[in-house]
């Protein structure tokens, strides 16, 4: 879709034309839920279509404030990215608190029509097991990065956005967000190895 074309669709949800909300909806909704799903390698369908249905809600509230700085799309992940956040030390809370988190087991989706289902050639249960593992330790190397990296890994190799369209998202020039991406990556390398070899986390520098 032209970023003319976006743009018309924009200014039609803002004057509340009920068409170009679901436009808007089907254009975008499978995207998300592929960014969402990259996000949280733990992450069922239904959490995916939660975050998902959470996110296009905050889109509906706050479609005013977006001014085109970036792709529409862009923003959408953050927003996104955000949600998922959310989600997750909501989950967390509830798990603390003695609450369990149902997982279900109904493969079908008929509402979204998300193409989320695994391969066929699904790996051997040991294998499952060490890439969940694995997982849940890249996810825990990036929740201590902290933000912006963590937000700019995530919009970089989980979004695959370009650097043009990460410089116009945070409002930098693409080689201070290559330079940035770098630092951080670093950051993230000396983390993960500090998890997975079970070593004490050093304290790392907050600048970029």
């Amino acid at each position: 879709m032209g970023s003319e074309a976006e743009a018309d669709l924009l200014a039609r949800c803002r004057r509340g034309e009920a068409g170009a909300w679901d436009e808007l909806f089907d254009r975008h909704y499978a995207a998300a839920g592929r960014f969402i799903l990259q996000l949280g390698h733990d992450f069922t369908r239904e959490d995916v279509q939660e975050i998902c249905q959470e996110t296009f809600l905050s889109v509906i509230r706050n479609l005013d404030s977006f001014r085109g700085q970036s792709q529409f799309q862009t923003w959408l992940f953050r927003i996104a990215a955000n949600k998922a956040r959310d989600f997750r030390e909501g989950r967390q809370a509830a798990k603390r608190g003695g609450g369990r988190t149902t997982v279900s087991l109904q493969a079908e989706d008929a509402e979204t029509g998300l193409a989320l289902d695994p391969p066929g050639n699904t790996p051997a249960p040991d294998a499952s097991l060490l890439n969940r593992e694995q997982g849940a330790l890249v996810r825990q190397a990036l929740e201590q990065l902290g933000q912006p990296c963590r937000e700019l890994i995530e919009l970089r190799y989980f979004a695959e956005l370009s650097y043009e369209e990460l410089g116009r998202s945070l409002g930098l020039n693409p080689k201070t967000v290559s330079s940035r991406l770098s630092k951080c990556l670093d950051r993230l390398e000396i983390i993960a190895r500090q998890i997975f070899s079970g070593e004490k986390p050093a304290a790392l520098p907050s600048n970029l």
